[in-house]
């Protein structure tokens, strides 16, 4: 699996690639700002790219524009931010194409290496790996909008699991419930929220954090 990796830090962008090399992933760029993180993408096929959102020169939304440059170039290419904050406004962007393949993960809260290797993995699939305070603020956004007003919060805890990545019986096992009350309460949720319900789950997680984005 092929990675184009984005972080303007030399410790932790060498420390990712021997993560990531240690895990038998190929790093086809391990690059630190913008222009040579653009040209990683016009010169590498990349099966997923972990990018920072900021990076030199601007240090501003560098590494996300460029991200987002590429998804508009190859649809659907997967895109696991690596960020120190919370960034509303380039989580919506970054879901706002409805495509799969998407992730924002917390520099600070990667404690596990087999953890975030699984989120990379995960994205490069074309699914969704979003850190939980992540999906927290999403939700707490549009928290007083209906139909969203209308979630108990027990659907809502069930939301915020599946919009991490969460398969059904992971999501029953964190909740100590039945697979079968998951799949009731996720019936409930895209009933209220006027959401088809599908058998794919990663088509389910990207049709509610689109909603999520609406507005």
């Amino acid at each position: 699996m092929r990675v184009v990796l984005a972080e303007d830090l030399f410790l932790l962008r060498d420390g990712l690639v021997r993560l990531l090399e240690a895990y038998d992933f190929e790093i086809a760029a391990a690059v630190e700002s913008g222009p040579e993180l653009a040209r990683a993408f016009a010169e590498s096929e990349p099966d997923v790219a972990i990018v920072d959102v900021r990076l030199p020169p601007s240090h501003t939304d560098e590494g996300l524009q460029c991200a987002l440059a590429a998804r508009r170039a190859k649809p659907g290419l997967p895109v696991l931010v690596l960020s120190q904050h919370v960034e509303q406004l380039y989580a919506r962007e970054l879901l706002a194409d409805g495509n799969g393949g998407i992730g924002y993960l917390l520099k600070d809260r990667v404690f596990d290496a087999e953890q975030f290797v699984d989120a990379v993995r995960r994205v490069a699939a074309g699914g969704t790996a979003m850190d939980p305070q992540v999906i927290s603020q999403l939700l707490s956004r549009r928290s007083q909008d209906r139909p969203m007003a209308m979630l108990t919060p027990r659907e809502l805890e069930v939301m915020e699991l599946m919009a991490q990545g969460r398969s059904n019986a992971a999501i029953a096992s964190q909740m100590v419930i039945t697979e079968r009350a998951v799949a009731k309460h996720t019936s409930n949720i895209f009933g209220k929220l006027s959401l088809p319900p599908s058998d794919d789950d990663n088509r389910r997680v990207l049709a509610v954090l689109a909603y999520l984005d609406r507005g």
